[in-house]
């Protein structure tokens, strides 16, 4: 009686189609990562006020995900078991893999249907997004009552690059979980996929490890000034990672070493040389905090081999609590005769660990495995392997870094000027060994959510489409026009982004966010 009673509903939902749908032109959605391939058709869908969300075998989650999408709006909505139905559909296909990888979609609107099609899980997540982005700014934040017309349109799309990514420096500057999963739901609705977490430096230590309680319980309670302490706990970041996975994003954890290491130094001293020889030019020495901006001064006393059981512990407990392939070793600007010997040893427990090393560009000094990635941030390091890499070049990704010229409180270091929009945007390399973009924001002077929001947004808008979409596709002045269209979107999902004055924004208004629309972990 139960399944006569939802085939009714369907040919109910195929006849109010029928009635309604017109071929009223309608207004192109701003889509932000330009897709590979977009045909729009002529005709239009009309959203129907009742509709059936089928799926086939193993896509159910993802059909959650739709109706979840669907319940911000008017729309009534049932799943159920099947393929090709009328409605809304969402069908995996093993064969798509070759046309589409693991990350790619297809999304088709007709007169009467919405087809999501994809290899992966992963993939039909990014068509829902895609989908998103065509329904009114205002499902971010409350339910949209007015009929929805949407355009007909076929697209075919799938990523330049597996490795999108955004790093923010909670050491420095502590963000916690809840700021954390906002910008992991945002990056999700842009296709960004890799979070990087900067967890350790000389301000603070971010991550709770069992084997080492003084590295929270006293690296913990200190930061810059006007900046944040705290740190994780693990059972924070296990919840941490699962929320990001269920949004298709890793979490990739760093644990700055040899250099940048005083909140580790000055919870266990016995890593310091004698005389803290170690720590130059001295800004302070244990058991004092440090509170002050500098950094790079301090290193593990590398002629101790006992601070390799201190790194095998670390390394070895980090693993155990993190799902995803990776550890971030750091090794940026250290000046030791024994810095390359730590590289490949600290580069060896961690494959050790059955994970995969990454570490900033100077670590490639060092011999290190092949399997090693590479973080180019100034791409002066003249490596003596041939690794794959992530571009985080500093004049196109430092986020920290001005939006516009002389914005205050912002670092001027690595480009006077600043990082704009449109140096993100442009940012393109031929280099085959790379793997991808992550744009970081190291949180000296980022000391609140606020700031935070202003430094990411818009400019990690601009590296994720430098990321998913084909060089051949990409147009700055088109991109702008979509981005201006985006300022809604931005202001109902709550973003304190920064309103580049050479964009003409569609908003101007400061709402809050709808915190529903994204469905909590399974």
């Amino acid at each position: 009686m139960k399944i006569q009673k939802i085939y009714l509903f369907a040919l109910f939902v195929i006849f109010q189609g029928l009635l309604t749908a017109q071929n009223t032109e309608i207004s192109r959605p701003a889509l932000i990562p330009q897709p590979s391939e977009v045909k729009w058709k002529e005709g239009s869908f009309l959203l129907p006020e009742r509709a059936v969300v089928c799926y086939n075998s193993g896509a159910k989650k993802s059909a959650e995900w739709l109706q979840k999408l669907l319940s911000n709006t008017y729309v009534e909505s049932y799943m159920m078991t099947g393929s090709n139905c009328m409605g809304f559909s969402m069908e995996l296909k093993d064969e798509l893999h070759e046309s589409l990888g693991e990350e790619g979609y297809e999304l088709k609107i007709t007169k009467n249907t919405v087809s999501f099609r994809a290899a992966t899980n992963t993939g039909l997540f990014y068509a829902v997004q895609t989908f998103r982005q065509m329904l009114p700014s205002e499902i971010e934040k409350r339910k949209v009552s007015d009929p929805v017309r949407l355009q007909q349109v076929e697209i075919i799309d799938s990523p330049r690059y597996g490795w999108r990514g955004s790093m923010i420096d909670v050491a420095r500057s502590f963000f916690g979980p809840e700021y954390l999963k906002k910008h992991i739901d945002r990056m999700a609705f842009y296709k960004m996929n890799r979070l990087h977490l900067h967890l350790t430096d000389d301000q603070g230590w971010r991550i709770e490890m069992k084997s080492r309680p003084k590295l929270t319980e006293l690296g913990g309670k200190s930061a810059v000034k006007n900046g944040r302490s705290g740190y994780l706990t693990q059972e924070e970041y296990k919840e941490l990672q699962a929320y990001a996975k269920a949004r298709n994003i890793t979490i990739i954890p760093e644990i700055d070493m040899p250099g940048h290491i005083y909140a580790a130094l000055m919870a266990y001293p016995e890593l310091n040389c004698e005389e803290f020889s170690n720590l130059e030019p001295r800004m302070a020495t244990p058991p004092q905090l440090f509170h002050e901006y500098k950094v790079g001064w301090s290193k593990l006393c590398l002629e101790k081999p006992e601070i390799y059981d201190f790194v095998a512990e670390i390394i070895g407990e980090l693993s155990e609590i993190t799902t995803g392939d990776y550890i971030h070793i750091g090794g940026d600007e250290i000046d030791d005769e024994r810095y390359k010997e730590f590289v490949v040893k600290a580069d060896s427990i961690v494959r050790e660990n059955g994970k995969t090393t990454i570490g900033w560009e100077e670590v490639t000094q060092a011999p290190v495995n092949l399997d090693f990635i590479s973080q180019r941030w100034n791409g002066k390091t003249e490596s003596v392997v041939d690794t794959r890499i992530i571009e985080s070049i500093c004049t196109n990704f430092y986020f920290d870094h001005a939006n516009v010229p002389g914005q205050e409180n912002t670092n001027n270091w690595c480009q006077e000027r600043g990082v704009s929009l449109e140096d993100a945007y442009n940012f393109t390399s031929d280099n085959a060994n790379v793997m991808g973009v992550e744009a970081p924001v190291w949180t000296e002077l980022v000391t609140s959510d606020d700031k935070a929001d202003n430094r990411l947004w818009p400019r990690t808008i601009a590296t994720a489409e430098v990321a998913w979409t084909a060089q051949k596709r990409k147009d700055f002045a088109n991109f702008k026009e979509r981005l201006g269209e985006h300022g809604a979107r931005l202001d109902f999902m709550d973003i304190n982004f920064f309103q580049s004055p050479d964009i003409n924004w569609n908003t101007d208004r400061r709402e809050g966010v709808f915190s529903g629309f994204m469905p909590e972990t399974e």
